[in-house]
């Protein structure tokens, strides 16, 4: 018989001790305050350092190969038919002191620098979709088609996006992008395009602009060489019997020999007329030609002269006789479309001149005035206390011996009149201005929040106050106003255009329900942050930014909304398939600065143009060539 085969018994342990137990108690709870102080401890923001060592980690490139710029066709070498007898030179000398802009900001607590930071990623992750997008579908390409994933050119076909991009990749610290991004720049040919002419205005806020302020970021010499291509090409505008610019270019007839350089404009709006300042004028800075300053400091002469002749002295009218350098005819008047960043302008270019020329602070004051006086009015609302704090600025079309009337409406683009009010009080230590700029914001800010999307339309109307300091709502005067734009009869027709139009109290008419992806709202929240260092803004800028990606965002990227009255879960219109490049250029930017430590372009060392490129306030006027 086999003997059985005992299996061995499992090993027994004896039970822990109390000792035991309190060591193994003590080892887990030191694990789990560890683990949760990685997990705490670990930064929101990889990127929240100072602007300098930001600044000296971005400018580090020695593990990158130089960049030679490349092209078909040397710009400076091109026929300048009508060359003035002698040039303006630059303002030289010890800039001013000018007073500081930017608020003391005290050290903020660590929930606030945790929220802040949390916001700031947010902002950059928005940006790095549509940036990747754009990469994948559109490189090289003017724009990114957000909804098709298509790729457009509207701008020289030379990779607006691109060009336009280059700074908001270096202040968000997508290093190796920028950096590709620099290698591509260097590779774009000024000299084709595809299109028969190019806009004079855009293709120098756009490109020559941003190229002139990622190489004030970067120090990227190749960045200078295209900026200076692309300011020759632009500076054959300027090839007109008076020196005046023109609207648009013809890129292949501006290289002929023949033909004595172009007619001067009948007609020229005054932001294509008066917007090349701070470009051209930052060019020469830089390279020390005096051509470039010269060509738009002899527009600046004309408005100079003209302001006060036209037919509401101080105010300058949208439309310009280049050809007679007059300003007298026009009876429109505006800061919105066609004229905005003219009045932009003015006080950035004093800033960017150091105070030297005081002509801008001339041009600013007396403009101030009258857009005080005749363009900015009080909404009339149904609660007033909002109303006390708020303005808009409407237009004023003038008929023959009619006195200013203000037309109330207001255009998104004009929101930009907030920020323009508050740097110029605080350069020119205007208190009354700086509290204007104020109003105008939270007018905006207001426009914003009374819109079921949460975003403010490209162009709205209400009626305005009779009185900036007291006014009563009066609902039979406001229905007299919707019914007078609409054309209705009676109270049902006012109801029914109510409900149609979807119109929030105290609006008459939605003129047009879009959203463009415009960056002038945030761009004076940030202004006025940055001025008064109220946490406010900072709410009012994430309220803005997640409303306007909830109802912006594609499959690819972010695009244009079609009526900001519409927020049902399911739109009846999908964003449309266009993104301009400014949504990467300013709106993402002036959001992403507003979450950024106030060192991150500090308004005290930096002026943004008015495609929120910045350039940098020299130190001193005269300077190096290429330094």
């Amino acid at each position: 018989m086999r003997p059985r085969i005992r299996m061995p018994r499992q090993a027994s342990y004896a039970p822990l001790t109390r000792r035991h137990r309190r060591t193994l108690w003590l080892v887990l709870s030191v694990v789990a305050v560890f683990a949760v102080l990685y997990v705490y401890s670990k930064p929101i923001d990889r990127l929240a350092i100072s602007f300098e060592q930001h600044e000296d980690w971005m400018n580090d490139r020695t593990s990158i190969n130089g960049f030679v710029a490349k092209g078909s066709y040397d710009w400076r070498k091109a026929p300048f038919h009508n060359k003035p007898a002698s040039y303006k030179p630059l303002p030289v000398g010890k800039p001013r002191t000018l007073p500081p802009v930017q608020f003391a900001f005290p050290t903020e607590s660590s929930s606030q620098k945790a929220l802040r930071e949390r916001r700031r990623v947010a902002v950059r992750d928005e940006f790095e979709r549509s940036w990747t997008s754009y990469k994948t579908f559109a490189w090289g390409k003017d724009e990114l088609m957000p909804t098709t994933g298509q790729a457009h050119n509207a701008f020289g076909g030379w990779g607006a996006t691109l060009v336009d991009s280059l700074d908001t990749l270096w202040m968000m610290g997508f290093k190796e992008d920028f950096y590709a991004t620099v290698g591509a720049v260097a590779e774009i040919d000024f000299g084709e395009t595809d299109l028969g002419s190019i806009s004079v205005f855009e293709t120098t806020i756009r490109y020559l602009g941003g190229l002139l302020a990622a190489y004030d970021l970067s120090r990227e010499m190749v960045l200078l060489d295209k900026a200076i291509q692309m300011g020759e090409m632009l500076y054959r505008a300027f090839d007109t019997e008076n020196n005046t610019p023109l609207d648009r270019m013809m890129v292949e007839l501006a290289k002929k020999d023949e033909g004595g350089g172009f007619a001067p404009e009948h007609s020229i709006c005054l932001a294509g007329f008066g917007s090349l300042t701070m470009e051209f004028t930052r060019l020469a800075q830089i390279t020390q030609d005096p051509k470039y300053y010269d060509a738009v400091a002899r527009l600046t002469d004309i408005m100079d002269r003209g302001q006060n002749m036209t037919r509401i002295p101080g105010l300058l009218p949208i439309w310009v006789n280049a050809r007679e350098e007059s300003l007298e005819n026009d009876r429109t008047f505006t800061v919105g479309a066609m004229a905005d960043s003219t009045y932009e302008y003015f006080p950035k270019t004093y800033a960017l001149l150091g105070g030297l020329e005081p002509v801008y602070k001339k041009l600013y004051l007396d403009s101030a005035a009258q857009i005080d006086k005749h363009l900015l009015y009080r909404p009339m609302l149904p609660d007033s206390e909002p109303g006390d704090e708020l303005l808009y600025c409407g237009d004023v079309h003038l008929s023959s011996n009619q006195e200013p009337k203000v037309d109330a409406e207001m255009q998104h683009l004009t929101c930009f009149v907030g920020g323009f009010f508050a740097l110029a009080g605080r350069l020119f230590e205007d208190a009354y201005h700086v509290d204007l700029g104020a109003k105008l914001t939270e007018g905006c800010i207001y426009a914003y929040k009374s819109l079921p999307t949460g975003i403010m339309p490209e162009i709205f109307n209400m009626v305005a106050c009779d009185d900036r300091v007291k006014c009563s709502w009066n609902q039979t005067k406001y229905e007299e106003e919707v019914l007078r734009k609409t054309y209705g009869k009676d109270h049902d027709d006012f109801a029914a255009t109510v409900k149609d139009q979807k119109l929030p109290p105290g609006f008459t008419q939605m003129r047009d329900k879009r959203y463009l992806l415009r960056p002038e709202a945030i761009e004076s929240v940030f202004i006025m942050y940055r001025i008064t260092g109220h946490q406010e803004y900072l709410d009012h800028a994430w309220d803005m930014f997640t409303s306007i990606v909830k109802y912006s965002r594609t499959r690819f990227a972010n695009g244009q909304i079609f009526d900001v009255t519409d927020d049902s879960t399911n739109p009846i219109s999908t964003p449309e398939d266009k993104m301009e490049s400014f949504w990467l250029a300013e709106t993402l930017k002036y959001f992403y600065l507003i979450f950024s430590p106030p060192d991150m372009i500090s308004l005290d060392d930096w002026v943004l143009n008015t495609e929120a490129h910045p350039f940098r306030r020299p130190k001193l006027i005269k300077m190096e060539k290429g330094g």
